[in-house]
């Protein structure tokens, strides 16, 4: 009864697929002849970005094994890059799991997969093999790592372990377990860590975890797995409102090169058996969201994947982000390890269900808004980290899934300020917008409060008012000098959207290149602020294009 989801799905995996073939391919060919990679670079060692490329993809390869279906030669290439790569021996070996290193991210795609897959990457292992492999994964015991979704990493390496049979540490499962569960805050939501931050890694770092332990442990530990999966379907109620009528998803927040690993969440509730939404619901957020990104020029010219977002745009990404780091896609294709006769593909894809036109998500001190068909969030109080363009991922008074927002290109000229949908100051030639609040709140009324500063000197006060048509901005100012301020809008091509204020109204070309949807130079309405010495106060009208 398979409607061709299936295919479809399978065949968007041959894609990526095929681009990653090209990128080893191109990989050789460059170290072979002496070239440096023709790949932009993370902070990692140039040997940990080629094995981050290489397993990552088994998100999307050992559920199509597990699911009965095959990808040319990938079996074969995985089994010798696995015994190669653990084995102590071998020039290919990765080395040691150290602490803090990137191949400790890696470690639960491996041994996941080994699980999922045993007869593709275990059964053809010989006994000495199967040690190096099993001696590799356990050394994620006892390393240092970020305070954060990371805990999950050693987590499903022991379970994992656990189940092959072979050392693992109970001791680190429970600890892990114990610390997850601090991060959890209520209705659904987890904080990436202690910082206040509440990005995609929850919905596809944290719940995504949380699923696939509940699915692996759902006999040895059911109390903890129906705990992951009941809070699953609490945030899927929150999540739901992220995706737009056309399947968008809202980008904000960091590691946005890996795309629509947003819909991992999603997958990983169909393949832990949860449905927070009728099947046929959450098949038309699934199906959407995968056409929309193949309709985009994420594929460079060659068809290998790119770093970026709507398109290939390498200097929006964050320090860690390698050439293969945008496999983590891969992780949406966890459904394909579903039985050919699973309920999700035979289901009819459904519309969104009737949602709230403003939606409040109080434990992440965030509003999203639904207007003309599409979502808007308006957050305050993150905590981006100070990783790359962090200020403008997480500290904008809007996020669009219709239009995108920009990054900054110099904070010289307003038109590369990336200030679209922000309050920018000019001061001695150079342009400031919010970064981290010194207070915020989300109030009853679903108004968002924050005071920041943008430089010492000036403390603001905003209250975004959400309203039918948009939303309005209330700035009290302190100011120790006389500035000039700009309201801003959405960027747009053609006459969209309206900015109303007291001020004067100005239009401010900026920069191609900065957008994460479009590339061409856009227009940004805005209302131009002469700010009094002293306290003051603007008020500033957005009406959503």
């Amino acid at each position: 009864a398979d409607d061709g989801t299936v295919t479809e799905v399978r065949t968007y995996l041959m894609i990526f697929m095929r681009s990653l073939k090209l990128a080893v391919i191109s990989t050789i060919i460059c170290l072979g002849m002496g070239y440096p990679l023709a790949y932009i670079m993370a902070r990692a060692e140039e040997k940990t970005q080629r094995m981050e490329a290489f397993v990552r993809p088994l998100w999307g390869l050992a559920p199509l094994w597990a699911g009965g279906g095959e990808c040319e030669d990938f079996d074969k290439i995985y089994l010798e890059g696995i015994i190669n790569g653990t084995d102590p021996k071998d020039p290919e070996y990765w080395g040691k799991l150290k602490s803090r290193a990137q191949e400790l991210c890696e470690s639960p795609a491996l041994a996941h997969s080994i699980l999922l897959a045993p007869e593709k990457l275990w059964d053809p292992l010989t006994e000495e093999q199967k040690n190096n492999v099993a001696e590799w994964l356990y050394g994620a015991n006892g390393l240092e790592h970020a305070d954060n979704n990371w805990h999950f990493f050693q987590l499903l390496v022991n379970v994992c372990l656990k189940k092959l049979g072979r050392k693992y540490s109970q001791e680190t499962i429970d600890k892990k377990l114990e610390i997850i569960e601090s991060f959890y805050r209520e209705d659904g939501w987890y904080s990436d860590g202690r910082r206040q931050r509440f990005e995609y890694y929850i919905p596809f770092a944290l719940h995504f975890y949380g699923l696939l332990y509940a699915k692996l442990m759902e006999k040895d530990d059911p109390e903890r797995s129906k705990l992951f999966k009941e809070r699953a379907m609490l945030f899927a109620k929150h999540y739901i409102y992220y995706f737009d009528e056309e399947g968008r998803e809202i980008p904000f927040g960091r590691s946005l090169p890996y795309r629509f690993a947003h819909l991992s969440f999603w997958s990983a509730c169909i393949y832990a058996g949860i449905e927070p939404y009728p099947m046929e619901v959450m098949k038309g957020i699934i199906a959407r969201n995968l056409r929309w990104w193949m309709s985009m020029p994420i594929l460079d010219n060659a068809g290998i994947l790119t770093v970026g977002y709507g398109y290939n745009q390498p200097h929006m990404a964050e320090s860690y982000t390698a050439f293969g780091s945008p496999f983590w896609c891969m992780k949406t294709m966890i459904l394909l390890a579903l039985d050919d006769d699973h309920p999700f593909w035979a289901a009819e894809e459904a519309p969104l269900p009737k949602l709230d036109s403003i939606h409040i998500m109080k434990p992440s001190s965030m509003v999203i808004q639904r207007i003309n068909g599409y979502a808007c969030l308006l957050p305050t109080g993150q905590d981006g980290g100070g990783e790359n363009h962090s200020d403008e991922k997480y500290s904008k008074f809007l996020y669009s899934s219709k239009y995108a927002f920009s990054i900054a290109g110099s904070y010289a000229n307003k038109d590369s300020a990336g200030a679209d949908n922000m309050l920018m100051f000019e001061c001695k030639g150079n342009y400031f917008i919010r970064r981290k609040c010194i207070e915020y709140k989300v109030n009853d009324d679903a108004s968002v409060y924050s005071k920041w500063s943008p430089f010492d000197g000036v403390i603001v006060e905003t209250t975004i008012v959400p309203t039918e048509k948009g939303h309005i901005r209330k700035h009290k100012i302190q100011a120790d000098n006389e500035y000039i301020a700009y309201d801003c809008g959405f960027q747009l091509e053609g006459d969209k959207g309206a900015v109303i204020g007291a001020g004067e109204r100005v239009e401010i070309t900026t920069t191609p290149n900065l957008n994460l949807y479009n590339p061409r130079p856009l227009k940004m309405k805005a209302i131009k602020y002469n700010i009094k010495k002293g306290n003051s106060e603007i008020h500033t009208e957005v009406v959503y294009p």
